[in-house]
């Protein structure tokens, strides 16, 4: 799935996208079990459930470890991270991300 697919089903389901919500997106189109997933990961089943359902936020080192185990681009996972955090935190600030040069 690309970002641009994930962004496509938060406007269906109206939803703001979250990487708890990106990486639920990815694991139902790669047809993955949460175990699964969470191995490919190296994470807990029980962390990736907290993820995906919006319990939990994860540092933009994990993100960027979760992207690259998955083949995406780390700015996307990182900048989904960092605006989870954010908005956890009632902050009301929008993140951009880009590769440094």
């Amino acid at each position: 799935m690309t970002i641009k697919a994930a962004l496509a089903l938060q406007k269906i389901t109206k939803k703001k996208l979250t990487l708890g919500g990106l990486l639920w997106s990815i694991r139902m189109c790669d047809e993955k079990s949460q175990t699964a997933f969470a191995k490919e990961l190296d994470v807990s089943s029980q962390y990736l459930c907290d993820v995906e359902n919006g319990r939990r936020t994860v540092s933009p080192s994990t993100a960027k470890k979760f992207a690259e185990k998955l083949g995406y681009l780390p700015e996307q996972f990182v900048e989904l991270a960092i605006q989870d955090m954010l908005n956890h935190e009632k902050i009301k600030m929008k993140v951009h991300v880009e590769k440094a040069a």
